[in-house]
């Protein structure tokens, strides 16, 4: 069984309206990014009341914290960015998040990401170690312009920071904006370590996101071969059909239910059970 949840955050900047439209459509789950147009690590304490009271009043919980948590340059300090680390911590344990989703640092333009290979696994290691023994999973997302951008270095990433609070989210619209063939060059690589999956797909082409299943992004294929191992866990909507910029996206009500409504159609036709 698989659990929809979704970038709320992409229907509308208010939590209400976020919530009324997911749970019209069945959700009791949301990926929790932003609420009143500001980022989940930003809201106040009577803001993040207001938006658990919320939460608990629709019935909707929540999958994940979606940080930007490692979306800020390789020569920054870090050491400011661990303290955001441990207030994502709480702020996942405040709103009973099992997990939160991390980045691995943007790369400098024009560089080869090899080059800071030490310093991204160090960083990420101490990102892990803030998270180990809180019952909570840091999942790295395969974004465009950062060190772990394509399977290699996101393998890389996993294996050698070789901790149980680390895994991998899965997203194919990500990695074909990276030119990579997701199912054929990334699953064999990184199913073992996914724990979780974005869901959208892209365009070779142009690179713009489209509803699952739509683009080049061998949705069906990955989502085939992710259930025929047993994967059980969050696929969370992140549909992007109107906005995508480094830190979110936006897609509006119509488009966040077209989007729904292709994943969907995909499980059905797969015979995936979700809930």
């Amino acid at each position: 069984m698989w659990t929809l949840s979704g970038f709320a955050d992409e229907i509308c900047p208010d939590l209400d309206e976020q919530l009324a439209v997911v749970t019209d459509l069945g959700l009791k789950y949301i990926e929790f990014r932003s609420a009143w147009d500001v980022n989940v690590l930003d809201l106040g304490g009577e803001q993040l009341r207001r938006a658990k009271g919320a939460l608990t009043a629709s019935g909707v919980r929540v999958s994940s914290i979606g940080s930007p948590i490692g979306k800020i340059s390789i020569s920054d300090d870090n050491g400011p960015h661990l303290e955001r680390m441990k207030h994502a911590l709480g702020v996942a344990e405040f709103l009973e998040a099992p997990y939160i989703r991390i980045f691995s640092y943007f790369i400098p333009e024009g560089d080869d990401p090899d080059d800071y290979r030490d310093e991204v696994i160090s960083r990420m290691a101490d990102l892990a170690a803030v998270a180990e023994g809180s019952g909570i999973t840091l999942v790295h997302e395969n974004e465009k312009e950062i060190y772990g951008d394509i399977p290699r270095r996101c393998l890389e990433i996993v294996r050698a920071v070789d901790s149980p609070a680390l895994k991998l989210t899965w997203d194919n619209a990500n990695f074909v904006q990276c030119g990579v063939r997701p199912y054929t060059e990334g699953y064999p690589l990184l199913s073992p370590h996914v724990d979780y999956l974005q869901v959208k797909d892209a365009r070779f082409a142009d690179g713009v996101v489209v509803p699952a299943g739509a683009g080049d992004g061998q949705f069906r294929e990955s989502m085939r071969a992710f259930a025929a191992a047993g994967f059980e866990g969050f696929a969370s909507l992140e549909p992007h059909l109107q906005l995508g910029h480094a830190l979110g996206g936006f897609s509006g009500p119509e488009n966040w239910r077209r989007a729904h409504a292709a994943f969907v159609r995909v499980l059905r036709e797969e015979g995936i059970a979700y809930a």
